[in-house]
């Protein structure tokens, strides 16, 4: 059956036009309010991101993914203390994975904690919950 909301959704995202698929979503569920949080990332709406989460955190409060989000937005609003806490509860929730444990450690290293940063990378890679060749992706530079 033909979807037309959806599909509207759908082309208006391929066309690029985030703020026209940004309009059409009807925010009613945690699945659509993700989706609000990714176009208003892709819009550098970092703030509207973050409220968008929040709601999907009242709603699935235990959701891992939903906790990382948060924590890459702070990242890039460069809200790193924040960022941190937010690992805290990731940590609890999901403590071996490595897309959070890569995350933390860049956070830690934009903190200057190299240590505690050389520390999350180390347990990133002792779990093998990445495979080597991907190494390149997850390199300390200290800049």
């Amino acid at each position: 059956m033909f979807n037309k909301p959806k599909m509207h959704r759908l082309v208006k995202r391929i066309l690029e036009n985030y703020q026209g698929a940004l309009e059409d979503l009807d925010k009613v569920d945690a699945s659509t309010l993700v989706n609000c949080e990714d176009v208003k990332r892709m819009l550098k709406k970092y703030q509207g991101a973050l409220k968008d989460l929040d709601k999907v955190d009242v709603l699935e409060p235990k959701d891992a993914s939903t906790l990382r989000s948060h924590e890459n937005v702070k990242g890039m609003l460069k809200e790193y203390q924040g960022a941190l806490k937010d690992f805290d509860k990731v940590n609890v929730l999901d403590p071996n994975n490595a897309s959070t444990l890569r995350s933390l450690g860049n956070v830690k290293r934009r903190l200057k904690e190299y240590q505690g940063a050389l520390n999350d990378f180390d347990k990133m890679f002792l779990n093998q919950t990445v495979h080597l060749e991907e190494w390149s992706k997850y390199q300390l530079h200290v800049a």
